[in-house]
């Protein structure tokens, strides 16, 4: 799901990342607010919080929402920066590099919280903005803008136009690629809305607190070795296959 770029990529490896990362960005997300009582997937109530404190002339307060803003905007800044640096190594997976960087920072905010008290909830907040603008970054690059996974107003926003589309066969005649569409986008805000589900469980019922993220940093993980597993099986058994036929035709001319 991760190695697949531009026009190899199929619905199937865009519904595979948009479920996993969807996923963990509800865990993200309730997590974040049941620990520090903040959004931590997105910047839009963060950007009215600042309009209105600076309106206000309320300038020191309204620097930590803006913060915030910065904190997504560097994460998505240093993702793109990362992929753009390395995209020249055919050898290299450039979208691990970002991902492996998300995921310590969650587990690095989970680890710490079992050691020490973590009071310094803006910073809580800002490095789980950081995380969540890595991976939006990244799966709007390896999806050429098809899938995003941390906030849903927009989703739900295409949703409604791409539905609407289905009565209007005339003017919208690829039916297939719409019905992709609106399967993906639901596949996202099902799976969000699971993350939330399970993170909200496992934070409150299952007393985890913040070593709820390790759970999100472990899926990630899981997901980043499945694809290069997968990917190397797949080579091993082309080599085999090749080796075995040259062999055959060895043996036949013999």
């Amino acid at each position: 799901m991760f190695r697949h770029q531009g026009k190899s990529r199929t619905l199937k490896h865009n519904l595979q990342i948009a479920t996993v990362l969807s996923f963990v960005a509800g865990i993200v997300n309730v997590t974040g607010f049941l620990s520090i009582k903040q959004l931590t997937t997105n910047v839009t109530g963060h950007f009215a919080l600042f309009i209105y404190d600076v309106a206000n002339f309320d300038f020191w307060r309204g620097t930590i929402y803006f913060l915030y803003i910065f904190s997504f905007l560097f994460g998505s800044f240093l993702s793109s920066f990362l992929i753009e640096k390395f995209r020249a190594n055919k050898k290299l997976n450039v979208f691990v590099l970002p991902t492996t960087i998300e995921c310590l920072v969650l587990i690095s905010i989970a680890l710490s919280s079992n050691v020490m008290k973590l009071e310094s909830f803006d910073t809580i907040a800002c490095l789980l903005l950081f995380a969540m603008g890595l991976q939006n970054s990244y799966v709007t690059k390896i999806s050429n803008a098809i899938v995003r996974t941390t906030h849903l107003t927009g989703l739900f926003t295409d949703l409604g136009i791409e539905i609407s589309q289905l009565f209007f066969p005339k003017l919208h005649p690829n039916r297939e690629k719409l019905k992709s569409n609106i399967q993906l986008r639901i596949y996202i805000i099902l799976f969000f809305f699971a993350g939330g589900l399970v993170g909200g469980f496992l934070y409150s019922k299952m007393d985890f607190k913040l070593n709820t993220l390790i759970v999100g940093a472990a899926i990630l993980l899981a997901s980043l070795f499945y694809d290069d597993i997968r990917y190397h099986l797949i080579k091993a058994r082309r080599k085999y296959t090749q080796k075995k036929t040259a062999k055959h035709k060895h043996a036949f001319r013999r």
